[in-house]
C-alpha cells in the first residue's frame, strides 16, 4: 500500500500557503467583506466556510514497464477531514478573477499523507517595476480554475496549473521512491508535491447549507490518478 507525503509545499513564498482545515485562507488581496444582508446568487456565498470529510481513491503509476512504459503500480483509498473557503473573487494588477467566487479547498492536515489543495486563484507579488524600469502594480493575479455556479450546482475545470511561473498551488502530495523502479530500497524522507494537471474537474452541490463535491484528475507527471468526494456543511 502506498503512503502519501506529509505536507503540501507551495511553489512560491510570495503566494499565501494553503490553509489547514479549520483556518480560512490568509491573503491581503482576497476575500473582502462578507456579502451584505439580502445578497443573492453566488455573491451570497462569499465568506462561506465549510467543514467535512473527503473520501479519496488514488492509483499510483510509474514508468518501470518494458522500455520505460507507464504502468499501474499501486492503489490506495483513505478518508481525511477537509475545509472549503469561499470569498469575493480575487484582484491583482488591475484584473479580477473571472469566477463567481474565489475557492480554496484543503483536504488533510499538513502532516497527513495524501493531502490535497485546490485554489481557484491567487495573487503573487512580483517586481514593482517593468523591464524598462517603469512602476507597475506588483500584484499578479493567477487564475487556475474556470468555475461555473448556478442554483446550488458547481462545475469547475482546472485550466492553468501555472507551473511555468513556479506558482503551482493545486497539489497532491505523495511519497517518492529513493531509487525509481526500486521500491524495495525505500522512500525519500518528507514529501513531494505533485502539481495537478489541466483538465482536473470539480463538480457537485454547493449551497449555503452544505456541499457534496467530486474532484477527479491526474497529476502533470502522470504518476497519480485520483478521485475524491468531499461532503460537509457550513461552519
Amino acid at each position: 500500500m502506498a503512503s502519501g507525503p506529509p505536507s503540501p509545499t507551495p511553489a512560491a513564498p510570495s503566494v499565501p500557503a494553503p490553509p489547514t482545515p479549520g483556518e480560512p485562507p490568509t491573503s491581503t488581496s482576497a476575500a473582502g467583506e462578507p456579502p451584505t444582508e439580502g445578497t443573492t446568487g453566488a455573491a451570497a456565498l462569499w465568506g462561506g466556510e465549510y467543514a467535512g470529510t473527503a473520501e479519496v481513491s488514488v492509483e499510483v503509476h510509474d514508468y518501470c514497464g518494458a522500455g520505460g512504459a507507464r504502468r499501474s503500480a499501486d492503489r490506495a483509498t483513505y478518508s481525511l477531514p477537509g475545509t472549503l473557503s469561499l470569498s469575493r473573487p480575487r484582484t491583482g494588477g488591475g484584473f479580477t478573477e473571472d469566477n463567481p467566487f474565489s475557492l480554496v479547498l484543503a483536504i488533510g492536515q499538513p502532516s497527513d499523507s495524501g493531502a490535497l489543495s485546490l485554489w481557484s486563484a491567487a495573487v503573487s507579488t512580483t517586481s514593482g517595476q517593468d523591464l524598462s524600469g517603469n512602476p507597475r502594480d506588483p500584484n499578479l493575479l493567477l487564475t487556475y480554475w474556470d468555475l461555473d455556479w448556478s442554483d446550488g450546482r458547481l462545475a469547475g475545470r482546472l485550466t492553468d496549473p501555472h507551473t511555468q511561473e513556479a506558482v503551482a498551488l493545486n497539489l497532491f502530495n505523495w511519497s517518492t521512491e529513493l531509487v525509481p523502479c526500486r521500491p524495495e530500497l525505500g522512500q525519500l524522507p518528507g514529501a513531494h508535491p505533485h502539481a495537478l494537471a489541466a483538465g482536473t474537474t470539480l463538480d457537485g452541490r454547493l449551497d449555503g447549507g452544505g456541499l457534496s463535491l467530486t474532484a477527479q484528475g491526474t497529476t502533470q507527471d502522470g504518476l497519480l490518478t485520483f478521485r475524491f468526494t468531499f461532503t460537509g456543511s457550513s461552519s
